[in-house]
């Protein structure tokens, strides 16, 4: 009878290791998922920082390109300084409305 006796304990014993050893993972695997959202949302803040960026950019090309399309087809008149403090005004207004955009995506 000690032998059966002393192979349960042995089984027993085994099974608690095993118990033991099933919530160490399980906390692993808790801790591991935990590191992975994080890298997922810093991936996903740098995302949006580089489209705010990207935003801003195409909008200053833009903006340049309709100034340089507004040019008179001929470059020897000079044009008047009211035409040029309202192309200024535009593309100045154009780059705010990009910028508070962007302000506001964050």
């Amino acid at each position: 009878m000690f032998g059966k006796n002393s192979r349960m304990n042995a089984l027993q014993a085994r099974k608690q290791l095993l118990v033991a050893e099933s919530e160490l993972n399980r906390a692993q695997l808790a801790l591991d998922v935990a590191e992975l959202t994080a890298g997922v949302r810093a991936l996903a803040d740098r995302a949006k920082a580089f489209a705010a960026i990207a935003s801003s950019v195409a909008a200053l090309v833009s903006a340049l390109a309709a100034w340089r399309r507004g040019k008179p087809a001929n470059a020897g008149a000079k044009p008047s300084r009211l035409q040029i403090i309202l192309k200024a005004a535009g593309i100045l207004s154009t780059l705010c409305a990009a910028f508070r955009s962007q302000g506001h995506d964050q």
